[in-house]
């Protein structure tokens, strides 16, 4: 049994778009294991991966070089791994790629492609092309080590009766949100038909959506109410993701449930639509030459006025469901 050690810390959706790739990589090389080394919070997003073994760890316990040493030396004692795998490039696993590589072990990384998506989020650069998909930047890592991995990018539905839509309206980062009146608008609309779930985390979100509870009928607030797995359960049981360019609509794809999403800043072309989710599926607006400016979310709008999540209009959304 070949064994690898993956290390990917950080961010939430970014660990789960690894859960497919390494799914399918492991159905094609049933001869090898990974250990994937992240937050411990995040380890129900591997638990039904056959030849996964997951190490949670707390970073705060592996501060600064000595730290990341210890850390190095702990996990090859106790996984004796065959290839070390970077999925995250940072310093913090550049470092720990350096303290392997004396050790002599073959370290493999990501090619996140920075200079080219500097050029798409460019708003002078009008030509705008699609950019190698994360998850084939995943598999791509496997790939150098000489394996072989073939993507289906297909959803892989539970086989449970699916019903209700649940809506995500929150994500990390302004250029990335919808407007939170558009977003109850939209819960208004769309609960008249369906039965609504909202989807969140943190205090003034779960004080935000369980208001909206309160105010629209036939919907329900689950924020703050579920661990990891218990959300990943519910998402599977959905007819329908709604959500912003954020985690819950790569938690959708770990669990088989199709997701509208929304883009603001940000846009599929820099290859974080979700693993199975259809372009088709996407609400964007498409003729403001200034997107995307951002690959994660996090700039400030250069015009001033968010144009890309203000003037989108809800009916494109109702009418995509």
């Amino acid at each position: 049994m070949t064994r690898i050690l993956a290390y990917r810390f950080s961010a939430f959706g970014d660990v789960a778009m690894t859960a497919p790739v390494f799914r399918e990589f492991l159905e094609q090389n049933p001869d090898v294991e990974i250990i994937m080394v992240s937050r411990k919070n995040f380890e129900s997003l591997f638990s039904d991966i056959p030849n996964i073994i997951f190490k949670g760890i707390n970073l705060d316990d592996y501060k600064g070089f000595f730290g990341l040493n210890r850390l190095a030396n702990e996990l090859i004692k106790e996984f004796h791994p065959d290839y070390i795998a970077n999925l995250h490039d940072v310093i913090r696993t550049k470092v720990l790629d350096k303290i392997y590589r004396r050790k002599g072990y073959k370290v493999f990384k990501i090619d996140k492609g920075k200079e080219e998506k500097e050029k798409l989020t460019d708003i002078w650069n009008l030509d705008k092309i699609q950019l190698k998909r994360t998850v084939e930047r995943y598999a791509d890592v496997f790939r150098e080590m000489g394996f072989e991995v073939k993507l289906s990018d297909q959803l892989r539905p539970g086989s449970q009766k699916k019903s209700g839509i649940g809506f995500a309206p929150f994500a990390q980062h302004k250029g990335k949100m919808l407007p939170l009146e558009k977003s109850y608008e939209l819960a208004r609309v769309l609960a008249k038909r369906e039965m609504v779930y909202f989807f969140g985390g943190g205090k003034k979100e779960t004080e935000t959506l369980e208001r909206w509870e309160t105010e629209i009928p036939n919907t329900k607030s689950l924020s703050g109410k579920l661990n990891l797995k218990e959300e990943l359960n519910k998402i599977a049981e959905l007819e329908l993701m709604i959500s912003m360019d954020s985690a819950n609509m790569h938690l959708a794809s770990l669990v088989g449930t199709r997701c509208v999403s929304i883009w603001g800043a940000t846009h599929p072309y820099a290859g974080f639509l979700g693993f199975g989710q259809s372009e088709n599926d996407v609400v964007q607006i498409k003729d403001l030459t200034c997107r995307p400016c951002s690959v994660f979310g996090d700039k400030e709008c250069y015009r001033g006025d968010w144009a890309c999540l203000e003037e989108l209009d809800i009916q494109k959304i109702i009418e995509k469901i």
